[in-house]
Protein backbone atom coordinates (compact mmCIF):
# COMPACT_ATOMS: atom_id res chain seq x y z
CA UNK A 1 0.00 0.00 0.00
CA UNK A 2 2.78 2.40 0.97
CA UNK A 3 4.60 1.57 -2.28
CA UNK A 4 1.45 2.32 -4.30
CA UNK A 5 0.99 5.65 -2.53
CA UNK A 6 4.63 6.51 -3.15
CA UNK A 7 4.38 5.67 -6.85
CA UNK A 8 1.17 7.66 -7.21
CA UNK A 9 2.74 10.67 -5.53
CA UNK A 10 5.91 10.40 -7.62
CA UNK A 11 4.05 10.19 -10.92
CA UNK A 12 1.82 13.11 -9.87
CA UNK A 13 4.88 15.26 -9.20
CA UNK A 14 6.47 14.18 -12.48
CA UNK A 15 3.32 14.95 -14.44
CA UNK A 16 2.99 18.37 -12.85
CA UNK A 17 6.60 19.27 -13.51
CA UNK A 18 6.29 18.27 -17.17
CA UNK A 19 3.18 20.35 -17.82
CA UNK A 20 3.26 22.83 -20.65
CA UNK A 21 2.54 26.49 -20.13
CA UNK A 22 0.87 28.33 -23.03
CA UNK A 23 0.00 32.01 -23.00
CA UNK A 24 -1.89 33.95 -25.66
CA UNK A 25 -2.61 37.68 -25.54
CA UNK A 26 -6.29 38.63 -25.51
CA UNK A 27 -5.33 41.18 -28.18
CA UNK A 28 -3.73 38.62 -30.49
CA UNK A 29 -6.36 38.84 -33.24
CA UNK A 30 -6.28 42.64 -33.21
CA UNK A 31 -2.48 42.98 -33.24
CA UNK A 32 -1.76 40.18 -35.71
CA UNK A 33 -4.52 40.96 -38.20
CA UNK A 34 -2.12 42.19 -40.88
CA UNK A 35 0.82 39.89 -40.14
CA UNK A 36 2.30 38.36 -43.27
CA UNK A 37 5.91 37.46 -42.40
CA UNK A 38 7.67 36.45 -39.19
CA UNK A 39 11.42 36.15 -38.55
CA UNK A 40 12.98 33.51 -36.32
CA UNK A 41 16.01 34.77 -34.42
CA UNK A 42 18.62 32.71 -32.50
CA UNK A 43 17.45 31.64 -29.05
CA UNK A 44 19.22 33.00 -25.99
CA UNK A 45 20.80 30.02 -24.26
CA UNK A 46 22.08 29.39 -20.76
CA UNK A 47 24.20 26.26 -20.34
CA UNK A 48 24.91 24.69 -16.96
CA UNK A 49 27.21 21.82 -17.88
CA UNK A 50 28.80 19.34 -15.52
CA UNK A 51 32.15 19.48 -17.29
CA UNK A 52 34.26 22.58 -16.90
CA UNK A 53 34.82 24.71 -19.99
CA UNK A 54 36.39 28.11 -20.50
CA UNK A 55 34.23 31.23 -20.60
CA UNK A 56 34.87 31.69 -24.32
CA UNK A 57 34.05 28.06 -25.13
CA UNK A 58 30.86 28.24 -23.05
CA UNK A 59 29.68 31.29 -24.97
CA UNK A 60 30.41 29.54 -28.27
CA UNK A 61 28.48 26.46 -27.16
CA UNK A 62 25.52 28.58 -26.02
CA UNK A 63 25.41 30.29 -29.40
CA UNK A 64 25.57 26.92 -31.18
CA UNK A 65 22.59 25.63 -29.17
CA UNK A 66 20.62 28.85 -29.75
CA UNK A 67 21.18 28.72 -33.50
CA UNK A 68 20.30 25.02 -33.57
CA UNK A 69 16.83 25.87 -32.23
CA UNK A 70 16.49 28.67 -34.78
CA UNK A 71 17.27 26.22 -37.60
CA UNK A 72 15.04 23.49 -36.18
CA UNK A 73 12.08 25.87 -36.03
CA UNK A 74 12.67 26.94 -39.62
CA UNK A 75 12.70 23.27 -40.68
CA UNK A 76 9.43 22.63 -38.85
CA UNK A 77 7.66 25.70 -40.26
CA UNK A 78 8.99 25.03 -43.77
CA UNK A 79 7.32 21.62 -43.83
CA UNK A 80 4.06 23.17 -42.67
CA UNK A 81 4.35 25.93 -45.24
CA UNK A 82 4.57 23.39 -48.05
CA UNK A 83 1.24 22.01 -46.86
CA UNK A 84 -0.13 25.57 -46.58
CA UNK A 85 -0.64 24.90 -42.90
CA UNK A 86 0.15 28.42 -41.65
CA UNK A 87 -1.40 31.80 -42.37
CA UNK A 88 1.98 33.59 -42.38
CA UNK A 89 5.33 33.20 -44.10
CA UNK A 90 8.63 32.70 -42.25
CA UNK A 91 11.72 34.61 -43.32
CA UNK A 92 14.64 32.42 -44.38
CA UNK A 93 16.97 32.27 -41.36
CA UNK A 94 20.05 32.75 -43.55
CA UNK A 95 18.56 36.05 -44.72
CA UNK A 96 17.62 36.94 -41.15
CA UNK A 97 21.13 36.30 -39.88
CA UNK A 98 22.72 38.13 -42.83
CA UNK A 99 20.61 41.25 -42.22
CA UNK A 100 21.43 41.15 -38.52
CA UNK A 101 25.15 40.85 -39.29
CA UNK A 102 25.00 43.80 -41.71
CA UNK A 103 23.55 45.87 -38.87
CA UNK A 104 26.34 44.72 -36.51
CA UNK A 105 23.92 42.65 -34.47
CA UNK A 106 25.56 39.51 -33.10
CA UNK A 107 24.45 36.70 -30.86
CA UNK A 108 26.24 38.46 -28.01
CA UNK A 109 24.37 41.77 -28.32
CA UNK A 110 21.02 40.88 -29.91
CA UNK A 111 19.31 41.02 -26.53
CA UNK A 112 19.88 44.79 -26.22
CA UNK A 113 17.64 45.46 -29.24
CA UNK A 114 13.88 45.76 -28.92
CA UNK A 115 11.39 43.70 -30.90
CA UNK A 116 10.31 46.84 -32.74
CA UNK A 117 13.90 47.65 -33.72
CA UNK A 118 14.60 44.11 -34.91
CA UNK A 119 11.39 43.90 -36.94
CA UNK A 120 12.12 47.21 -38.64
CA UNK A 121 15.64 46.06 -39.60
CA UNK A 122 14.42 42.67 -40.82
CA UNK A 123 11.36 44.02 -42.63
CA UNK A 124 8.95 41.61 -40.91
CA UNK A 125 5.70 41.88 -38.95
CA UNK A 126 6.74 39.85 -35.93
CA UNK A 127 9.55 37.98 -34.24
CA UNK A 128 9.79 34.39 -33.03
CA UNK A 129 12.36 34.24 -30.25
CA UNK A 130 12.95 32.41 -27.01
CA UNK A 131 15.12 31.14 -24.20
CA UNK A 132 16.83 27.82 -23.68
CA UNK A 133 18.18 26.51 -20.37
CA UNK A 134 20.16 23.27 -20.68
CA UNK A 135 22.48 21.07 -18.66
CA UNK A 136 23.48 19.07 -21.76
CA UNK A 137 24.39 19.81 -25.38
CA UNK A 138 21.11 18.91 -27.06
CA UNK A 139 22.40 19.69 -30.56
CA UNK A 140 24.90 16.83 -30.22
CA UNK A 141 22.18 14.33 -29.41
CA UNK A 142 21.35 12.60 -26.13
CA UNK A 143 20.16 9.23 -24.93
CA UNK A 144 16.40 8.79 -24.79
CA UNK A 145 16.62 5.61 -22.69
CA UNK A 146 15.09 6.26 -19.31
CA UNK A 147 13.70 4.54 -16.27
CA UNK A 148 11.50 5.50 -13.36
CA UNK A 149 14.64 5.91 -11.23
CA UNK A 150 15.91 8.57 -13.67
CA UNK A 151 12.91 10.72 -12.79
CA UNK A 152 13.32 10.18 -9.05
CA UNK A 153 17.00 11.18 -9.21
CA UNK A 154 16.36 14.03 -11.63
CA UNK A 155 18.61 12.50 -14.27
CA UNK A 156 15.84 12.68 -16.89
CA UNK A 157 15.62 16.47 -16.81
CA UNK A 158 17.70 18.41 -19.32
CA UNK A 159 16.30 21.91 -18.86
CA UNK A 160 13.52 24.11 -20.19
CA UNK A 161 12.62 25.94 -23.40
CA UNK A 162 10.40 28.94 -24.00
CA UNK A 163 9.19 30.01 -27.47
CA UNK A 164 7.48 33.37 -27.94
CA UNK A 165 5.93 35.43 -30.72
CA UNK A 166 6.02 39.22 -30.47
CA UNK A 167 4.33 41.92 -32.53
CA UNK A 168 6.67 44.13 -34.54
CA UNK A 169 4.52 47.26 -34.51
CA UNK A 170 3.91 47.42 -30.75
CA UNK A 171 6.63 45.11 -29.44
CA UNK A 172 4.03 43.31 -27.32
CA UNK A 173 4.14 39.62 -26.50
CA UNK A 174 1.44 37.78 -28.43
CA UNK A 175 2.05 34.12 -27.63
CA UNK A 176 4.39 32.05 -25.48
CA UNK A 177 4.91 28.33 -25.04
CA UNK A 178 7.12 26.88 -22.32
CA UNK A 179 8.08 23.26 -21.85
CA UNK A 180 10.39 21.17 -19.74
CA UNK A 181 13.05 19.28 -21.70
CA UNK A 182 13.60 15.68 -20.61
CA UNK A 183 14.47 12.29 -22.03
CA UNK A 184 10.99 12.00 -23.51
CA UNK A 185 11.40 15.26 -25.44
CA UNK A 186 13.61 13.82 -28.16
CA UNK A 187 17.15 12.78 -28.96
CA UNK A 188 18.28 16.12 -30.42
CA UNK A 189 17.18 19.69 -31.17
CA UNK A 190 15.19 18.80 -34.30
CA UNK A 191 13.32 16.03 -32.49
CA UNK A 192 12.58 18.35 -29.56
CA UNK A 193 11.14 21.10 -31.76
CA UNK A 194 9.21 18.63 -33.92
CA UNK A 195 7.62 17.00 -30.89
CA UNK A 196 6.77 20.10 -28.92
CA UNK A 197 5.40 22.06 -31.88
CA UNK A 198 3.22 19.15 -32.93
CA UNK A 199 1.73 19.16 -29.44
CA UNK A 200 1.28 22.93 -29.59
CA UNK A 201 -0.20 22.98 -33.09
CA UNK A 202 -3.77 23.41 -31.91
CA UNK A 203 -2.62 26.33 -29.81
CA UNK A 204 -0.22 27.94 -32.30
CA UNK A 205 -2.01 31.15 -33.29
CA UNK A 206 -1.08 31.12 -36.99
CA UNK A 207 -2.29 27.57 -37.61
CA UNK A 208 -4.97 27.69 -40.33
CA UNK A 209 -7.04 24.85 -38.90
CA UNK A 210 -7.13 26.60 -35.54
CA UNK A 211 -8.25 29.82 -37.23
CA UNK A 212 -11.03 27.99 -39.08
CA UNK A 213 -12.32 26.55 -35.81
CA UNK A 214 -12.37 30.01 -34.27
CA UNK A 215 -14.30 31.38 -37.26
CA UNK A 216 -16.87 28.58 -36.98
CA UNK A 217 -17.41 29.38 -33.30
CA UNK A 218 -18.03 33.05 -34.15
CA UNK A 219 -20.74 32.10 -36.63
Amino acid sequence: MKRAIFLFFAFTVIGASAQKNIFESNKFDELSEHHKTLAIIPFLTNLDLEEEVSGVELKNLEEKEGRAVQNALETYFSRGRKRKKFSVEFQNVDNTNAILAKNNITYANIDIYTVKELCKMLGVDGIISGNLNLNILLSKGVSTDFSFIDYILGDANYGRIGIKVSDGRTGKLLWKYEKEINKKSGKNTNALIEGMMKRATRKFPYDKERERKKDRKKT
